[in-house]
């Protein structure tokens, strides 16, 4: 069979709830609308967990944390758990990634035939967590409140730096896809850092949201009424010492819907490209979590309210009718779906994958219930979570049940666990049948105990980074005198006789 090329577009913290149906009427993302109009859209999509690592670790390999291991952003991707880049390589595709994948330990590729940027974030465990010390923060690397009362204006930061690489070397890859020097079939992800905090945007975006009414604050609770967990993230972002304005909030959230129209302008640059140069390839556009942004008091992520875990997933392939789709879904059901898609068959692997295809899903099948798990900074043991039709039910050994109906109640405001107690028995039943929440805290427990000493030992005396180096072969790139010039020219040349 004809393998179908596959283009991934992956944002870093794009809240889903601004993707209703696409992007929101407010949203100036019209690279983004035009691809929703021949998309399936999954509206009721979520993260595998809250958190970048873990999340991205459950969407390249269509498992959770409990069984990948990667428990939070400094815990080892193990090299034996397969990808979709080690299936679509092994059908035949190349498999290229420009971009952030925040892979911790020394495998930086994870099935990927060629990277074309280092990664944004380091690849050691030094951001390991550590449930022995519940409360403390690890200053030099938690999050706190300066990305809020810092938002602004800016031409050029940090996180720019790396995504104006990611998009041009995107295009370049592109470019070098046409000229049909290799006729494989290819897997190409493209992986941005926005707009993913701090909330600065450069001035071009940041006016497009002058007096836009959905950078007001959303409403807050106090800390007394806040669920444990929101208030150990209230404590692990040092939110008492950083007391915020409305102003600030106005800001940040005017700095974050800029970046959304900032990767808008860099996936459009993408798909011009892919336009210009007469390829066809199937689009699958998410994010790995989400923002609260403000929202019950609480920014970044790390929770599993809609905030935070919901996010867009889009996809526009070839026999895939573009519409709808209000089936609660998750990040990873991608890996299973892409190979559907691909025609490759997941068999070998699929009794230890959490995910399932989503070509059903898109025909009107329902899916079981969505599982995602957090085990990160901030919590001081697991957190499991269930979203099936309305409910959304939320689990930790440290905590009261959490049960919201989000039919009735989209902001979850009012727990339904001590009310409702068939809908609690039903779903807690069902968290008992898929964990074992001693058991995956004894693991978490374990993993971040080793890790502080291995991290500690390696950083002492000589250091060896794990961090992805891209390798530039100079001597093989425009003219060189080991190459013929008229072939060169002519090959690198597309489209040619025109």
């Amino acid at each position: 069979m004809t393998r179908p090329n596959i283009l991934i577009l992956m944002v870093d913290q794009l809240n889903g709830t601004f993707f209703p149906d696409g992007p929101a009427p407010f949203l100036h993302a019209p690279n983004l609308k035009r691809l929703a109009e021949r998309s399936v859209r999954f509206t009721q999509t979520y993260t595998g967990s809250p958190l970048c690592a873990p999340a991205r670790a459950s969407f390249m390999s269509g498992q959770l944390p409990s069984r990948t291991r990667v428990y939070d952003n400094a815990a080892e991707f193990q090299s034996d758990i397969p990808t979709y880049a080690h299936h679509l390589r092994r059908a035949g595709y190349q498999t290229s990634l420009s971009g952030k994948m925040h892979f911790v330990g020394p495998d930086q590729m994870h099935g990927l035939e060629e990277r074309l940027t280092t990664d944004i974030y380091p690849a050691d465990f030094g951001w390991t967590p550590d449930y022995r010390k519940p409360g403390e923060r690890i200053d030099w690397w938690y999050h706190n409140l300066g990305s809020v009362t810092g938002a602004g204006v800016a031409e050029i930061t940090n996180q720019y730096e790396y995504d104006d690489d990611v998009a041009h070397q995107a295009t370049q890859k592109l470019y070098d896809l046409s000229r049909g020097a290799d006729d494989r079939p290819w897997c190409l992800t493209v992986s941005f850092t926005h707009p993913h905090d701090p909330y600065v945007a450069r001035r071009k975006y940041w006016d497009l949201y002058e007096g836009c009414a959905e950078t007001e604050p959303p409403a807050a609770l106090s800390y007394d009424d806040m669920d444990p967990h929101s208030q150990r993230l209230w404590d692990a972002c040092d939110s008492d010492a950083t007391p915020l304005t409305d102003d600030m909030i106005r800001r940040a959230r005017r700095g974050y819907f800029a970046n959304i129209s900032y990767v808008d302008d860099k996936i459009g640059e993408i798909l011009t490209v892919l336009e210009a140069t007469r390829q066809d390839a199937i689009i699958l556009f998410t994010s790995d979590h989400g923002d609260m942004l403000g929202d019950r008091g609480l920014w970044f992520k790390m929770n599993f309210f809609e905030g935070s875990a919901r996010v867009p997933l889009m996809i526009a392939a070839p026999g895939v009718a573009a519409g709808r789709i209000d089936t609660p879904v998750s990040t990873i059901d991608v890996t299973p779906t892409l190979c559907d898609l691909a025609g490759i068959s997941m068999e070998g692997v699929m009794p230890w994958t959490d995910g399932t295809s989503l070509r059903p899903v898109a025909s009107g099948i329902p899916r079981d219930p969505v599982p995602m798990e957090y085990a990160a900074e901030g919590s001081i043991a697991p957190l499991v979570a269930l979203r099936e039709g309305p409910w959304k039910y939320i689990r930790c050994a440290a905590d009261p049940d959490q049960l919201y109906n989000l039919d009735t109640d989209p902001e979850e405001r009012d727990n339904l666990a001590p009310a409702n107690p068939p809908a609690l028995a039903r779903l807690r039943a069902l968290a008992d049948t898929r964990w074992n929440l001693s058991q995956f805290d004894a693991q978490v427990r374990e993993s971040q105990a080793r890790r502080w000493i291995v991290y500690e030992a390696l950083r002492q005396g000589g250091y060896y980074p794990w961090d992805y180096q891209p390798l530039k072969k100079a001597s093989e790139r425009y003219m060189r005198n080991h190459m013929d010039l008229n072939i060169l020219e002519e090959s690198k040349r597309f489209p040619r006789g025109e």
